[in-house]
């Protein structure tokens, strides 16, 4: 992690909703999702705010070496975005402690705020979170 890494980094992200990332399309191997209104989906919108905290964050970690990964996510979402309409998320890195950096974000589609809310994330060494993973992939031995 860089000195340059601290509260105050804000970063605005800007993305036209398409119709792959509708409710209908989140899950297609669900019935339930795809008889669903086609728009923007939840799922979608968390992976949107994601995207902005790591943009707004990676020019102060030592990338790719250094990553981040989402731990928590507190957000509400509160109108329904049609494909076609541009959702612009703003973010600001409110907290760091240690390697875990807080973030306020809200997203507007250009007629209502859709969401508000607080995200964490935690910053990793790549190679040792793969080496972690690939533990878990073998079975327990006893």
């Amino acid at each position: 992690m860089k000195k340059t890494l601290k509260p105050g980094i804000a970063y605005e992200h800007r993305f036209t909703v398409p119709t792959s990332k509708t409710v209908p399309a989140l899950y297609p191997e669900s019935a339930e999702f795809t008889a669903m209104p086609e728009v923007f989906a939840t799922g979608f919108l968390v992976g949107l705010l994601e995207w902005a905290c790591i943009k707004a964050i990676n020019p102060h970690l030592d990338w790719p070496e250094e990553q981040t990964v989402g731990t928590h996510i507190d957000v509400s979402h509160e109108a329904a975005t049609p494909p076609g309409l541009e959702v612009t998320v703003t973010v600001e890195l409110i907290e760091v402690v240690g390697r875990k950096l807080v973030f306020a974000v809200m997203a507007h589609d250009g007629v209502d705020c859709i969401s508000t809310g607080r995200h964490e994330r935690f910053v990793i060494n790549r190679q040792k979170f793969d080496a972690k993973v690939e533990t878990k992939k073998r079975p327990a031995q006893r």
